[in-house]
């Protein structure tokens, strides 16, 4: 039988974005809340795997209508002043796999979470059974059909409410004083009703997840905070796994090695994650830190090395628009890449380590490169890599060269080098057969993918049309990380509009640009994005009505 999609279930990003929907409403409801603050962490399980919170939905919501995009798309904005001080967490607990047969053949797996939503509204217990009962249910209504049936009961001290769709599926509720529980599975509100009632251990004596928050806690401009634990990480690897290993290759046997070797690469190597959203002059910026083994990280820091000079070579034969673009900006490229590929066969048995040799240079086969390692041995410190289609059939990668002999041996054998290449202005270019890949030598570097993104790397350079006459250039050039990326998103501010306001004109678009940053240290690794509305926006797109 053959698996013909896999994926993780996108509605479990229903679990901020239900949280955002049912405070919303408090702000059409007027009453008394206390000003105490709530410790969320005394309100979830010990076993919780993945944690998030927001200590303020008020501010961090404001913050998002705060910047260009969003002002230049608006024509009014909603009042959050009623949600000052209102406080979330969401929690995952555990995940599930199913299977769904299409055909005899063909298969879906659906990665479904385990997750709660918990909101201390500070209102009054019936103010927060009535946003239970009639604004969670318009929720469910508009998300599953009208077709819902309610069922409400209670037990002890709480108020509890079941929604079941016309296909099956469910969504809980509980109300225990001023604190909603939403989540997709009843047992767990159960679980987090009894440690409101201190029946069953929290998450205050997790010393990691209390190391997390004491130092993202120190920056006054701190939006939102997250933690996933290392159980969290092993079930995360294990459906990461199969999902990758899916849509990676038709051939079986790298599905097979991907599916099985990734979960073990993961578990072994990282402890846990670490993730902060705050807001900056320059947009929102989100720091994940990936902890991990500390002999994985000694070996990462020393060989992920960025050089010590900082020039952007290869901008000026970016056109200026790709999709995205990444450098990696390397001392040794040939020796990083050795590094990583040692490590990770370390993780792994014998077989999937001589599985892995032969696979890796699969990585580099969308730019036309067969022979990673000579590739990595006759190339520069910088390697650009550029996409201009958002589906991955347009990429072309940017190197200085040190090695032509050597470079030329590494590429397709599509490539014909003894061929005589055509010269397009100082560029000497050659095209494989059925003119889908080119190679292009011009000023000392190689432009090497597909055909007709080539060409336009060529163009970019002579009309001067290219990435370096942009103002994200700057930034971008600026960045003394192993791995810079830079990519257009032109949907998320106008689905932030249509959540948090009203458009101006419907058919008026902004394109935002977002850079990520990827560096290595003595504990692991550390991603740091500026972009306009940050995951937290992403987790609100979610929430927009499709067009």
């Amino acid at each position: 039988m053959k698996i013909r999609k896999s994926f993780f279930n996108a509605k479990w990003f229903h679990l901020l974005s239900l949280s955002v929907f049912v405070c919303v409403q408090l702000s059409l409801i007027s009453s008394c809340r206390s000003r105490q603050k709530t410790d969320m962490r005394s309100l979830a399980p010990a076993e919780t795997l993945v944690y998030l919170e927001t200590s303020d939905l008020s501010e961090m919501l404001e913050t998002l209508t705060q910047n260009k995009a969003f002002q230049e798309l608006a024509a009014t904005t909603k009042d959050f002043s009623q949600l000052k001080n209102v406080q979330v967490a969401a929690i995952v607990t555990g995940f599930e796999t199913s299977e769904k047969q299409i055909t005899r053949e063909q298969a879906i797996l659906n990665f479904k979470p385990r997750f709660a939503l918990i909101a201390d509204t500070h209102t009054w217990n019936t103010t927060a059974a009535s946003i239970a009962e009639n604004q969670i249910g318009k929720f469910v209504e508009e998300t599953y059909g009208q077709d819902v049936k309610l069922e409400k009961s209670e037990k002890r001290d709480a108020k509890f409410f079941a929604w079941t769709s016309a296909d099956g599926r469910k969504l809980f509720a509980a109300v225990s004083k001023s604190i909603i529980y939403v989540g997709n599975d009843g047992s767990l509100l159960d679980k987090c009703l009894a440690v409101q009632r201190n029946e069953a251990e929290n998450l205050l004596k997790n010393e990691n997840l209390d190391r997390t928050r004491a130092n993202a806690n120190t920056d006054k401009n701190l939006l939102a905070l997250g933690y996933v634990s290392p159980d969290g990480i092993a079930q995360i690897a294990d459906a990461a796994g199969v999902s990758l290993a899916l849509e990676a290759s038709e051939e079986e046997v790298v599905k097979s090695f991907i599916a099985k070797a990734l979960p073990a690469v993961l578990q072994k190597t990282t402890n846990e994650i670490a993730w902060s959203a705050r807001k900056t002059q320059n947009g929102i910026e989100d720091k994940l830190f990936i902890k991990t083994a500390p002999e994985v990280a000694s070996v990462l820091k020393e060989t992920l090395v960025p050089p010590s000079e900082n020039e952007l070579q290869a901008a000026e034969f970016l056109p200026v628009n790709f999709n995205s673009t990444t450098r990696y900006h390397l001392q040794n490229p040939q020796i990083a890449w050795r590094s990583v590929l040692l490590l990770t066969a370390k993780q792994i048995d014998a077989l999937g380590a001589k599985i892995l040799l032969q696979v890796s240079n699969s990585l580099f086969e969308p730019y036309g490169v067969r022979n990673a390692e000579t590739f990595l041995s006759a190339v520069g410190s910088e390697i650009t890599t550029a996409q201009f289609d958002e589906e991955g059939d347009k990429t072309v990668v940017i190197a200085e060269i040190k090695d032509i002999e050597k470079l030329k041996k590494s590429i397709s054998e599509e490539i014909n080098f003894k061929a005589k290449p055509e010269k397009i202005g100082p560029a000497d270019v050659w095209t494989s057969k059925d003119k889908t890949l080119a190679a292009a030598l011009t000023e000392g570097k190689l432009i090497l993918g597909e055909s007709a993104s080539v060409m336009l790397c060529l163009q970019a350079k002579e009309n001067g049309q290219n990435f370096a006459k942009t103002i994200q250039f700057k930034n971008f050039a600026q960045s003394s990380a192993v791995a810079t990326t830079g990519a257009k998103d032109a949907e998320t501010a106008q689905k932030i509009v249509s959540v948090l306001g009203a458009p101006q004109d419907e058919r008026k678009r902004f394109v935002g640009f977002y850079q990520t940053e990827t560096r290595f240290n003595e504990s692991g690794i550390e991603r740091r994005t500026i972009s306009d509305f940050g995951l937290i926006g992403t987790i609100l797109e979610q929430f927009a009505k499709e067009e």
